[in-house]
């Protein structure tokens, strides 16, 4: 070989290292986004699909698919009467721990459908949740899962009131207000007059 195809194989070996690195970091960086995005969530999507790249590309479809929606903040009217309903579910389960738990997963559908999200099936729910509100997904599932277990007779008492604390984290998470203050959170003066 002469050195004008030694030189020319080197710088080819070089640029194809590079395009190697800058894919890697490139895809570490995507994957430390994701999983700082939808904390353990990212993990648990990774283990139901079987590897990083399917567990990746089902959060990345989540994220698509909840954007496209058009998920909105509450009315303060609308608010105040969910954590009127929330307080007053709340007060009656010592008397209607089945009931309250029933009403409860109600009122979180009901809240989630008046902020926007689509009322499909349950695993479809969670997953659009979890993209706005990684933080309180489990609790959602936990809750649902204890649900289910009422419906076919295998729970207590105190497994019910988990399932409404549960419900409760969801809840108080998805109760986003809609407040014009908040458009202004980053001017100092703004932050002092709530």
């Amino acid at each position: 070989m002469d050195s004008n195809t030694n030189t020319m194989v080197i710088a080819l070996a070089v640029i194809v290292l590079v395009a190697i690195a800058l894919w890697m970091y490139t895809r570490k960086r995507r994957s430390d986004d994701l999983a700082r995005r939808f904390g353990p969530e990212y993990h648990r999507a990774v283990d139901e699909m079987g590897s990083r790249d399917k567990g990746e590309a089902e959060l990345l479809a989540r994220k698509k698919r909840v954007d496209q929606l058009e998920i909105v903040p509450l009315s303060p009217a609308d608010a105040q009467r969910f954590s009127q309903q929330w307080r007053g579910l709340q007060g009656r389960f010592v008397d209607n721990p089945k009931g309250v738990l029933a009403d409860a997963d109600q009122l979180v559908r009901e809240l989630m459908a008046k902020r926007g999200y689509p009322m499909g099936d349950f695993e479809r729910r969670a997953a659009d949740i979890s993209v706005h509100h990684p933080g309180v997904v489990e609790h959602y599932r936990v809750a649902h899962e204890i649900t289910q277990s009422e419906h076919r007779g295998e729970i207590d008492t105190e497994a019910m009131r988990q399932a409404v604390i549960h419900y409760r984290a969801l809840f108080a998470d998805l109760l986003e207000v809609d407040d014009p203050r908040k458009a202004n959170a980053n001017h100092p003066e703004m932050r002092t007059q709530s």
